[in-house]
């Protein structure tokens, strides 16, 4: 059987249809349909629903999932170097949370994100209230990609 149906992969994936609906209307897979309208999915889609379930694991946006999966050719399984590239990709991110994550446990029960209730004085990351001049709300634990004002 070269191609699969919706049931088949999700299925075969352990992932709901209505996930890969989703998925497929986000452009993380693709289908064909039959003559009677029916989707039929490529081989390579087991593993690209894999690759998608594993990233999504680690917190990685679906919109870089997409990125990443566009630079595979379409209708190949993706490979274990690809993986690699993909996965090598992704690490400079996931530094970045890790290294925000642990500042935020370090000092959490400490500070509340500076600037949210212009402290005078914030002994751990905003002494004299140094980023209550920057604007109203948390300047410090903003999210991954957040800028100023946003």
């Amino acid at each position: 059987m070269s191609e699969l149906s919706v049931g088949q992969l999700a299925e075969r994936s352990g992932v709901a249809v209505s996930a890969l609906h989703f998925y497929e209307a986000k452009g993380l897979i693709h289908s064909r349909r039959t003559a009677g309208n029916q989707r039929r999915y490529g081989r390579d889609s087991l593993r690209r629903v894999a690759v998608i379930r594993v990233a999504q694991r680690v917190g990685i946006p679906l919109a870089a999932i997409r990125e990443a999966l566009s630079t595979l050719p379409e209708n190949r399984t993706p490979t274990r170097r690809d993986w690699l590239r993909l996965s090598t990709h992704w690490q400079a991110d996931l530094d970045a949370r890790i290294a925000q994550l642990q500042q935020l446990r370090d000092t959490l029960g400490e500070c509340i994100g500076c600037g949210c209730l212009s402290l005078e004085r914030c002994r751990l990351a905003n002494p004299r209230d140094s980023l209550g001049g920057s604007g109203a709300g948390a300047r410090r634990w903003r999210g991954a990609g957040e800028r100023e004002g946003s």
